[in-house]
């Protein structure tokens, strides 16, 4: 049975109480959410050397207000990833988006967006509304974002929105997982259940085209450390700075969750499987973290978290043969995603 404790996290600028969200089990596994954008802060994993905090954060809500481009921990939407030239036209009409990565639209504004939340079950549901209009998009939404501790030491996270108008959705959460719990990521292990991937275009916006993965350097199909290739002259990581692309998910006929990851570090003995509905998961291998003092005031560096962001794929609204994400007046969009982490040989051997 997990318990929720709940703790204050300081003041926005705007005069807005943050309130943290301590969910935990008798075991020791317990994850931590702050009411402003459903972030994620903490998720602390039980190991043989200690517990581990396997996510990167900060450790105070002006830290979180003032990080505007790496998105850590945090429920993102209206849509996840890239609308290029942050436009796109639906039923006859052309809707300008706000341009907040060059001349496109980045994930949107929910990361920044203050949620009601209770306690339900073995967690906690989180509720916001985006007025028509907010970030451009059309419709009033209504957001649901259920976050619940599972007896396996894992985390579910299941997504429901409706809209009174047709309009597009892609949601995720955008953690940065360390599974060393500090340092980079390089020589962590990771296995994608995903034999193609969307090629992108110099400003990481998919090009429509959807590329095997085999004889390349981006197949992580059988597992292999994060950073074996990741320098390799090979033009779509050069373009990138390291891994920052959708793969297409091999997806299990019939399962209504199917695995889409699985990274594991020898450091700690701490494995991550990833479980989705979504067609999709972007790996961001942190190419453009810097240097600003994250939790602890231990700062951030390149390459020192890995995001594995279920999704459906980006900028779909320009390629038809791509996944919907239209979501019609009246219907309702649901999705989740399962984290279950390991130690020692619990998972076996990736």
């Amino acid at each position: 049975m997990a318990t929720v404790v709940s703790k204050p996290f300081g003041v926005t600028r705007k005069g807005e109480s943050v309130t943290q969200y301590i969910l935990s089990n008798p075991g020791g596994f317990s994850v931590t959410v702050l009411d402003y954008g459903c972030i994620i802060k903490n998720i602390i994993v039980p190991a043989k050397g200690g517990p581990v905090d396997v996510v990167l954060g900060y450790d105070t809500i002006r830290q979180y207000e003032d990080d505007t481009a790496t998105y850590l921990g945090a429920f993102v939407g209206r849509y996840a990833n890239r609308i290029k030239g942050a436009q796109f036209t639906l039923n006859g009409k052309t809707y300008p988006l706000e341009k907040n990565d060059g001349e496109n639209h980045l994930h949107g504004c929910f990361a920044r967006k203050i949620f009601e939340v209770k306690p339900v079950g073995d967690g906690i549901l989180m509720e916001a509304t985006s007025p028509a209009g907010e970030d451009g998009f059309p419709g009033n939404m209504k957001i649901a974002v259920r976050c619940t501790l599972l007896a396996d030491n894992a985390l579910r996270m299941d997504y429901r929105v409706t809209c009174d108008a047709d309009t597009p959705v892609n949601l995720t959460n955008h953690s940065y997982f360390n599974l060393d719990g500090g340092g980079d990521v390089l020589g962590q292990k990771l296995r994608l259940y995903a034999s193609n991937y969307l090629e992108v275009a110099p400003d990481l916006c998919p090009t429509g085209r959807i590329l095997p993965v085999a004889g390349t350097p981006m197949d992580f199909t059988a597992g292999k450390r994060i950073g074996k290739e990741i320098a390799a002259p090979f033009p779509q990581l050069q373009l990138a700075g390291g891994y920052d692309h959708c793969y297409v998910i091999d997806r299990a006929r019939g399962a209504s969750q199917s695995i889409c990851a699985w990274a594991s570090s020898d450091k700690t003995g701490i494995s991550m499987k990833v479980y989705t509905t979504q067609p999709g998961v972007q790996l961001y291998t942190g190419n453009f973290l810097d240097d600003t003092p994250g939790k602890n005031d231990i700062p951030l560096q390149k390459h020192g978290g890995f995001c594995l962001e279920t999704q459906h794929y980006p900028d779909s609204l320009s390629y038809p043969d791509f996944p919907s994400t239209i979501l019609r007046a009246g219907k309702v969009f649901r999705a989740s995603t399962t984290l279950r982490f390991f130690t020692g040989k619990q998972c076996g051997r990736l």
